[in-house]
């Protein structure tokens, strides 16, 4: 792995405007992030890559977008309120607090951050952000900010299947935003308080859980090894008895070799018939399946896909980066795969001149209604096409002076830094072929 990984991503995502701290000119606002104009085009990169292979090509999947504010009595149902803690343990001495699972001894170990054993008795800390509904603070008014998109799935379980005539098994995918006060976040963008989720809830009987199961493993890792090219940095994990959620009778993780070491992904769940049941049993509905082939009636299990859109931008940064000795010292790639990257297309004029740039415009307008582009013509060629590779460009279109007599230009790739020369009716055309590459 790259030294010193974590530090380079930060600063490229800070100067080349992927990922700014939020609220930075007060100082920050703590672990939360605001993605600029390279970072939202990745980001929203990433979510239709997922949204394009778990919907859009799948004849069994359809999808959603339901409401961050719900029903309170949906996170009483879930579980949320009751069991979504984490154990924290404060320092009496410098007043950090900590995770339990972050402490190698325990409460009983020292500070990692003052040295001094002064470590409190964990106690239990919701993780849900409260707040209230309408003018009045009380208790009938008080709602709660989604730790996950997936509830918004099972209460429109029973909407979805009948308005869209879907026969079990079929899933609901939905992307969208969640809330989590968590105690120690940090790593970048790896854990915040507020982040965006992309999770999908595979509807089957009972008995085919299993075999859906694993179904859906293989797919999910598919999906990161053709996107991100690097299997060696994704790995399976299983959760113990003691780590899996309440709801889960089986749960692994694909979990990703960040900088600071392997780190949950995707979570990949058998959640069993527990969150229609319950929410069946909290809500007087019956959310039961019925099947007219067999007049039976019952609940669904139901198999979950679940990733971060910021975790899964920031693992597929980590995967693309690269390094390599050229002439001018080191070169910077950020070799993200086409369907990922930011702007597909560079039109670099050669100079100022403006001949150049009146005719490099007129190329840069013709692919502007096809694909996400840039246009450059600051600094010397050889440095607009390293600042091109730093954000992940795939192709830089070149306009000469050449180009104004025999009306081509040059294509020039990120990866091999080949070079061909095309005429301009041609172009987009080879551009095109060169994405799908």
């Amino acid at each position: 792995m790259i030294a010193d990984l974590n530090d380079k991503i930060v600063s490229l995502s800070k100067r080349r405007g992927f990922v700014f701290p939020s609220s930075e000119i007060y100082g920050g606002a703590g672990s939360t992030w605001d993605f600029g104009p390279l970072g939202v085009e990745l980001k929203n990169n990433v979510k239709r890559a997922w949204w394009r292979a778990m919907v859009q090509l799948r004849e069994d999947v359809v999808g959603i977008d339901a409401a961050i504010l719900m029903h309170p009595r949906v996170w009483e149902a879930s579980g949320h309120v009751e069991n979504f803690t984490d154990p924290l343990v404060e320092c009496a001495n410098c007043k950090k607090r900590y995770r339990l699972d972050e402490l190698s001894e325990g409460a009983g170990g020292p500070c990692p951050n003052c040295g001094l054993k002064k470590l409190g008795e964990p106690r239990r800390f919701n993780l849900m952000f409260k707040t209230f509904v309408g003018p009045v603070e009380d208790s009938a008014s008080i709602a709660w900010l989604r730790p996950e998109t997936a509830q918004g799935i099972f209460v429109n379980f029973e909407n979805v299947q009948q308005s869209m005539r879907r026969r079990l098994p079929f899933g609901i995918a939905q992307i969208g935003k969640s809330f989590r006060n968590e105690i120690t976040p940090g790593n970048f963008i790896f854990r915040s308080r507020e982040f965006e989720q992309m999770e999908m809830q595979y509807f089957c009987r009972p008995a085919e859980a299993p075999r859906l199961y694993d179904e859906w493993m293989a797919t999910r890792r598919e999906w990161f090894r053709r996107l991100a090219g690097h299997d060696e940095l994704f790995r399976f994990r299983e959760h113990g008895d003691d780590e899996r959620a309440h709801y889960a009778a089986r749960a692994f993780d694909i979990e990703f070799q960040f900088p600071f070491g392997w780190k949950e992904l995707e979570g990949i769940h058998n959640r069993t018939d527990f969150d229609l049941r319950r929410h069946s049993e909290f809500s007087g509905k019956d959310l039961r399946y019925f099947d007219d082939a067999t007049n039976e009636r019952f609940i669904p299990y139901v198999v979950e896909t679940a990733v971060g859109a910021d975790r899964a931008t920031f693992a597929f940064m980590c995967a693309a980066y690269d390094e390599e000795p050229d002439k001018e010292g080191i070169r910077t790639v950020l070799r993200l795969h086409r369907d990922l990257a930011p702007y597909k297309v560079a039109v670099l004029p050669l100079s100022k001149k403006p001949e150049l740039s009146e005719l490099a415009r007129r190329v840069w307008a013709d692919l502007r209604p096809e694909f996400m582009t840039t246009y450059d013509e600051t600094q010397a060629i050889g440095r607009r096409y390293r600042r091109q590779d730093e954000i992940g460009t795939p192709l830089c279109v070149t306009v000469d002076f050449d180009s104004l007599t025999d009306q081509q230009v040059t294509i020039r790739d990120r990866d091999d830094m080949s070079q061909v020369r095309v005429g301009i009716p041609e172009l987009l055309p080879a551009l095109r072929e060169k994405l799908r590459a």
